[in-house]
C-alpha cells in the first residue's frame, strides 16, 4: 500500500512505486463464454475472468472500467484487493498519523484490571462452515467451487511426527490437533495478540509463535512479540512465554529461522536474533536498512516509514551458519531492496549468483526454504517491476540452488509461464499463477528427499525433481475444468475436492510412520499424503480439509439475525470467505454469497431476507436465503439472488467494506454510505440499483464509514483523506426526507478527536440522542494532529455538541456501539466487548468466555434479548443480555 494521499478509490486500487494500478468492474455474463464442461459458471468465476481480461487488454498490471463492465457486480477477490483491505483495515486504526510500539500491550494490560459483568457468551459459529453447501448452488455463490469445509486465514504451521500438529490463524491464535489436523484446541487464548505471523518448531521440540501476520506486507495485524512453549503438545502459550523484552512489540513478524543457537526474526523493524538457550535479555537487532524510519527515529513520522524495514526471509549457508543472508524489501519497491551479507562486520548489499535477480528493482518479496541435508537451497522472488508492468503476473521465479548455499548458484527452476502449463487453473492472460505472489508464498522442502517440495502461491504446486518439473495438486478452484459441474448432488461435479486458494503456510508432519503434508491459507488448513494420488490433470485425489468446526478462525466484517421458522437465521460477511449463513437446525453453517462478505442487514421479521454487500457497496439481495439448486444455470429467471449496488458503487466512491444499515424501526428503510448517503425505501422487495435515492454528498473525496438512521433521522461518518497525509474526519446528518443535512462542525481540536468514525447507534427512543463509536488510540499513541482522547462519545442533540463517555474504557481502537435494552450500551474494541448499565459511568467488560480478539460489529436478535458480535478472527459469539442489568 503506497503512503501516497487518497481517499476514495477506484474500485481496486493499489499503488505500485508510481504507477496505479486498478482493476474494476465486470464485462456483462452474455459476454464471457463457458468454458469447456458446458454450462454457465456462477458469477465469482465469471468476475475471475473478467479481471484477467481487463488486466491483460490495458497491460502493466491495469484495468479500466467501461461502462458494460460495471452492468455487472463481482463476488470473488481480486489481486489488489486483499491490499485495500488491509490498508483500510490499518488505516482506521493508525489515523490521523502512526502508532508508537506497545499500544495494543498496554491496551491489554488495562484490559486485565477491568470489572467483568455476570454472563458468558456462547459460540455461534462452532461447527463446519461448508463452502461448497449443496443447498446454495445460486449464481452469486462459491458453492462448487471445491474447497469444501472452510475457516478463516491460516498463517502459520507446524507439525511433529506423533501427530501434533499447530496452526496459527491470521487473527485467531494458535491451536493444536493430536490427530494430524482436526479436533483442534485453542493453546493461545491468554496472549494480548492473536495475529500470527509464524510458527516453528525447534530441534527440543519447542514451539516458538511470532505474533503479528506479515503477509499483506503492511501493519494491519500487528504483535506483541515472539513466545515460546516448551511442552506444546500439552501446555498452553501465557505471556510469561515471551522471548526477550519489548523489542518487538507492534511489529509484524513473516518467518521465524534458527541458524546454530540463534533463532533470527524476520520483521517489519528489521532483522533481528536471540539465542535459543536463553531466552531472557533483549533481542539484538541485526540489521535495519534505513534506521531513521523505524519508531522513534528522526523520520518515523514520514508517511512511507511503515514500509522502509521490512525483512522478508533470512537463510544461511549450512556449512556455516554465520553466513546469513537477508532478503528485504516493499514488495512495491524501493531503494534499498535487495539481499545484504555481513563483511567486516558490517551489512553490505550483495549479488547472489545466477539467474535470481539481485537488483532493487526485482526483490520485492522473497521465502527461503532449505533441504534437511544441506543439499540445495529454494526460493521464491516475487518482483516490483513485475508487479507495476506485467498484468499476468508479478512472480519474478522459483529459485534452486544446487550447491545448498544461498549465495548460490541459483538456478531458475520455473516462471509462472511453466506453472501456468503445468495443471494450474490460472491460466488467463491477467490472472496467472504468481499474480499475488506478494501475498501468497511458502515453501517445504521434504526432509527426506531434497529434490521434493511443496511451493504455494495462489495455488499448491509440487515438484519431485528439484524443480525441473511442477505438478498442482491443488489448483485455485474447479470452475474452469471440464469435470466440473454445478450438480447439487456432486460436491464439486466429477472434479476431486481442491483446498482453499491463496496460500500462506505448510508444514510436513506424520503419525504413526505415514507422512502428510498440511498447507494453509485463506481458508484455513487442508492435509494429503506427502506423497498422495493425482489424477491424469496432476491434481490431488486425496484433500481432506481440517476445517472440522473445531477450529473457529472466521474474520466477520458483520452479522445480522431475523427470525426463521421458530428460531433465528444468523448471517455473516467473512473475509474471503463469502456469507455465511447458520439456519435453525443446522448443523453445518453454509455459503450463500461467494468472494468477501463485506456489510449484512437481515430482516429481523424474515431472517432469508439478507442483504449482503461484496465490496466497494456491490450490495446483493436476496427473499430465500439464496437457496438454490443451480437451476439459474439453464434457465437465468431463476436466480435468487438481485445486484442492487447504489451508483457509488458504479463510480467507485466507496470504501473497501462500506456501510449498510436499516432502521430497526422499519426494515423498508436502508441507508447506505459511499460518497453519498443513499436511501432505499422499497426495503428487500428492491431490484435493483436505481432504486436508491441520494440523501447527501458527503463531498468530493469524502467516503463514508458509518451509518445510522432512525425515527426519519440519519447520521453519516466520513473520511477523506483516510490515511496520515491529511487525514479528514467528518459527521453529516439530516432526514430521510432529504431535509435538513448538513455536516456537523468539528474542528481537529474538537471533543469528537480526529480520527476514524467506526460506528453509530441511535436511542430508539430519541432520534436525536446518538453515540458514536471512534477508531484509533488517543494521543499518548498516536502522533498526528488532533488525535485527542476517548472512543465512545454522545449527543443529545443531534451531533450539534458531544460529551466524551469513554471513562475507564482501555485506550483500543473502538469498531461498533449498541443500545441495548432500556437505555444500557454496548462497545465492541480490538481487544473485548464493553458493557456500561443505564445512567452509570463505568464501563465492564461483558461477560466471560468470548476471546481476545477484534470485534467490529454487534447486532441484536429481533427480540432485543441476544447480543451478537462479529469478530474478525474467532467467529461470532451471542451473548443473552437478561444475565445482566440492562434497565435505567
Amino acid at each position: 500500500m503506497s503512503p501516497k494521499s487518497r481517499v476514495t478509490r477506484p474500485r481496486l486500487l493499489m499503488a505500485v512505486g508510481a504507477t496505479t494500478v486498478a482493476v474494476i468492474g465486470l464485462v456483462p455474463a452474455a459476454s464471457v463464454a463457458a468454458p469447456p464442461g458446458g454450462g454457465p459458471r456462477p458469477v465469482p468465476y465469471r468476475h475471475h475472468l473478467d479481471i484477467a481480461q481487463q488486466r491483460s487488454a490495458h497491460g502493466h498490471g491495469k484495468a479500466k472500467a467501461s461502462s458494460a463492465a460495471k452492468d455487472e457486480d463481482s463476488d470473488t477477490e481480486d489481486p489488489e484487493e486483499i491490499a485495500e483491505q488491509a490498508e483500510q483495515y490499518a488505516e482506521a486504526r493508525s489515523a490521523p498519523g502512526v502508532v508508537a510500539p506497545g499500544a495494543y500491550t498496554a491496551a491489554w494490560q488495562a484490559l486485565q484490571s477491568m470489572p467483568t459483568t455476570a454472563g458468558r457468551w456462547q459460540h455461534v459459529t462452532n461447527r463446519p462452515y461448508d463452502g461448497d453447501d449443496p443447498r446454495y448452488r445460486d449464481v452469486n455463490s462459491n458453492s462448487s467451487g471445491g474447497a469444501g469445509q472452510v475457516t478463516g486465514r491460516i498463517t502459520g504451521l507446524a507439525a511433529d511426527d506423533h501427530g501434533y500438529v499447530y496452526a496459527g490463524a491470521a487473527n485467531g491464535g494458535v491451536w493444536r490437533s493430536r490427530a494430524g489436523g482436526g479436533h483442534w484446541q485453542p493453546i493461545a487464548d491468554g496472549l494480548p495478540s492473536p495475529s500470527t505471523g509464524d510458527l516453528r518448531l525447534d530441534a527440543k521440540n519447542r514451539l516458538w509463535y511470532a505474533t503479528g501476520e506479515a503477509n499483506t506486507g503492511g501493519t494491519a495485524f500487528v504483535g506483541s512479540g515472539v513466545y515460546v512453549l516448551r511442552d506444546p503438545r500439552r501446555g498452553s502459550f501465557s505471556p510469561g512465554d515471551r522471548v526477550g523484552g519489548t523489542e518487538l512489540e507492534s511489529s509484524v513478524i513473516r518467518a521465524l529461522r534458527f541458524f546454530g543457537d540463534r533463532v533470527w526474526a524476520a520483521t517489519n523493524h528489521g532483522a533481528y536474533s536471540h539465542s535459543v538457550t536463553n531466552l531472557s535479555g533483549p533481542w539484538t537487532r541485526e540489521f535495519a536498512p534505513n534506521p531513521d524510519y523505524l519508531p522513534g527515529g528522526v523520520k518515523a513520522a514520514e508517511p512511507n516509514a511503515p514500509y522502509k524495514n521490512i525483512i522478508n526471509d533470512i537463510a544461511a549457508d549450512p556449512k556455516d551458519p554465520t553466513k546469513v543472508v537477508i532478503a528485504a524489501g516493499w514488495r512495491s519497491g524501493d531503494t534499498y531492496n535487495g539481499f545484504y551479507t555481513r563483511a567486516d562486520g558490517a551489512w553490505q548489499r550483495t549479488t547472489l549468483t545466477g539467474d535470481i535477480a539481485s537488483d532493487a528493482a526485482n526483490v520485492g518479496a522473497v521465502t527461503f526454504a532449505a533441504a534437511a541435508d544441506g543439499s540445495k537451497y529454494y526460493a521464491i522472488e516475487q518482483s516490483p517491476t513485475q508487479l507495476s508492468t506485467n498484468p499476468d503476473s508479478n512472480l519474478q521465479g522459483i529459485y534452486v540452488s544446487s550447491s545448498g548455499s544461498p549465495s548460490g548458484p541459483w538456478t531458475l527452476a520455473a516462471d509462472y509461464k511453466k506453472l501456468a502449463a503445468s495443471g494450474s487453473a490460472l491460466t488467463d492472460p491477467g490472472y496467472m499463477p504468481g499474480v499475488q505472489a506478494w501475498y501468497n508464498q511458502f515453501l517445504q522442502v521434504d526432509p527426506n528427499d531434497p529434490n521434493h517440495v511443496y511451493m504455494g502461491l495462489e495455488e499448491v504446486f509440487e515438484s519431485v525433481d528439484g524443480g525441473r518439473s511442477w505438478g498442482v495438486p491443488g489448483p485455485y478452484w474447479n470452475f474452469g475444468f471440464p469435470c466440473w459441474s454445478i450438480d447439487p448432488g456432486k460436491r464439486t461435479g466429477d472434479c476431486f475436492p481442491t483446498t482453499h486458494s491463496d496460500q500462506h503456510a505448510v508444514a510436513i508432519g506424520s503419525s504413526h510412520g505415514s507422512a502428510y503434508v498440511v498447507v494453509g491459507n485463506d481458508g484455513g488448513a487442508y492435509r494429503r499424503p506427502l506423497y498422495g494420488a493425482v489424477d491424469p490433470a496432476g491434481h490431488a485425489r486425496d484433500w481432506t480439509s481440517l476445517n472440522d468446526g473445531s477450529i473457529d478462525a472466521l474474520q466477520y466484517y458483520s452479522v445480522g439475525a431475523g427470525r426463521d421458522g421458530k428460531g433465528v437465521a444468523v448471517s455473516g460477511g467473512l473475509q474471503d470467505n463469502g456469507e455465511s449463513i447458520l439456519r435453525p437446525g443446522d448443523r453445518v453453517m453454509g455459503s450463500n454469497f461467494g468472494g468477501d462478505g463485506g456489510d449484512t442487514i437481515v430482516d429481523p421479521a424474515n431472517g432469508c431476507n439478507i442483504a449482503e454487500e461484496y465490496v466497494y457497496l456491490a450490495v446483493w439481495v436476496t427473499n430465500n436465503c439464496a437457496v438454490n439448486d443451480g437451476a439459474w444455470s439453464t434457465d437465468p429467471t431463476k436466480a435468487t439472488s438481485y445486484d442492487v449496488a447504489p451508483p457509488d458503487h458504479a463510480t467507485n466512491e466507496a470504501r473497501f467494506i462500506a456501510p449498510l444499515t436499516q432502521d430497526p424501526r422499519n426494515a423498508d428503510t436502508w441507508i447506505a454510505g459511499g460518497r453519498h448517503v443513499w436511501l432505499n425505501t422499497k426495503g428487500y422487495a428492491i431490484r435493483a440499483g436505481a432504486d436508491w435515492t441520494s440523501l447527501f454528498d458527503l463531498g468530493a473525496g469524502h467516503a463514508a464509514t458509518a451509518v445510522a438512521t432512525s425515527g426519519g433521522r440519519v447520521y453519516a461518518g466520513w473520511c477523506g483523506p483516510c490515511n496520515n497525509q491529511g487525514f479528514t474526519r467528518g459527521i453529516a446528518t439530516g432526514h430521510t426526507d432529504g431535509t435538513g443535512w448538513h455536516q456537523v462542525v468539528l474542528p481537529v481540536d474538537a471533543t469528537v478527536p480526529n480520527r476514524y468514525v467506526s460506528g453509530f447507534d441511535v436511542d430508539p427512543a430519541d432520534p436525536n440522542h446518538v453515540v458514536v463509536a471512534i477508531n484509533g488510540f488517543s494521543r499518548r499513541w498516536t502522533e498526528g494532529p488532533g488525535a485527542g482522547i476517548g472512543h465512545v462519545f454522545e449527543s443529545r442533540d443531534a451531533g450539534t455538541t458531544w460529551t466524551d463517555i469513554s471513562t475507564n474504557l482501555p485506550d483500543i481502537p473502538a469498531d461498533s456501539v449498541r443500545y441495548v435494552g432500556d437505555g444500557a450500551l454496548v462497545a465492541a474494541t480490538d481487544n473485548a466487548v464493553f458493557f456500561r448499565a443505564a445512567h452509570s459511568r463505568t464501563w465492564y467488560v461483558l461477560g466471560r468466555g468470548i476471546p481476545t480478539t477484534t470485534t467490529l460489529q454487534l447486532k441484536t436478535d429481533p427480540s432485543g434479548r441476544y447480543l451478537y458480535a462479529a469478530t474478525h478472527g474467532r467467529g461470532i459469539w451471542s451473548f443473552d443480555l437478561h444475565q445482566v442489568d440492562c434497565g435505567r
